[in-house]
């Protein structure tokens, strides 16, 4: 476990509340896997005893073979608390695409309410062009869709994003992760922002991280899948 300073904390504190505030009256919310352990969803409720949690995303599947532990619980009890849910699959550009695609279609059943499946990618190909990686994740994208009836949205890293997606996946909506301190309000073109990955919230032990969607609660419902 990484032991953060206090100073460290207090400007992670600090740089939270001031993204917040910037975006009052946007939905906030968290997203969750096995790492958080074991939760207590009917204490999730605020971030900071003052913003409340609208929406979560919660990781289902990882690769082509692998479940998150906790999903199962985590999917269920999200839904107890109310909170607006959706699943996310952790993609390995060095498995198969429709494999990975099956497994996600195999473990997650999307409700009326909830948000449209999440594709992740962080990491580069290690024995494959950036091409072919495009190729997959298309796939995977579309195997997809065809299932559930509704367009992915895609999860990755600003600089990932300017990198390699921006231009080839352009119909995609995406969520985006900046951290930077110098970052303070979220980019027009961005459906969701991962502002920090260092916030408390009642319920979860340790560190969470916390997103905002760009639009309000009753905007956030109505890219829901009916």
């Amino acid at each position: 476990m990484r032991n953060e300073s206090a100073e460290g904390k207090r400007i992670s504190h600090v740089r939270n509340f001031q993204v917040l505030e910037k975006h009052e009256g946007k939905s906030i919310g968290l997203d969750v896997s096995e790492y958080q352990g074991k939760i207590s969803w009917s204490y999730v409720d605020t971030l900071e005893k003052k913003y409340p949690l609208h929406f979560v995303f919660i990781r289902a599947t990882v690769g082509k073979d692998r479940k998150d532990h906790r999903f199962n619980r985590n999917w269920l009890g999200a839904k107890e608390n109310k909170m607006i849910r959706g699943a996310y699959h952790y993609y390995r550009p060095n498995e198969n695409s429709l494999e990975q695609a099956a497994l996600f279609i195999e473990t997650v059943r999307l409700r009326k309410g909830d948000l449209p499946p999440i594709l992740d990618i962080e990491k580069l190909p290690e024995n494959q062009s950036l091409d072919n990686m495009k190729v997959g994740l298309k796939r995977w994208l579309k195997a997809v869709e065809l299932h559930y009836g509704v367009k992915p949205i895609i999860y990755t890293g600003e600089k990932y994003y300017n990198d390699f997606l921006k231009d080839e996946f352009s119909n995609y909506l995406f969520w985006i992760a900046n951290y930077n301190f110098y970052r303070e309000e979220i980019d027009d073109d961005w459906l969701f922002w991962q502002f920090t990955e260092k916030a408390s919230v009642p319920g979860i032990q340790g560190n969470v991280d916390v997103n905002i969607y760009n639009g309000d609660v009753e905007q956030l419902r109505y890219i829901t899948v009916e």
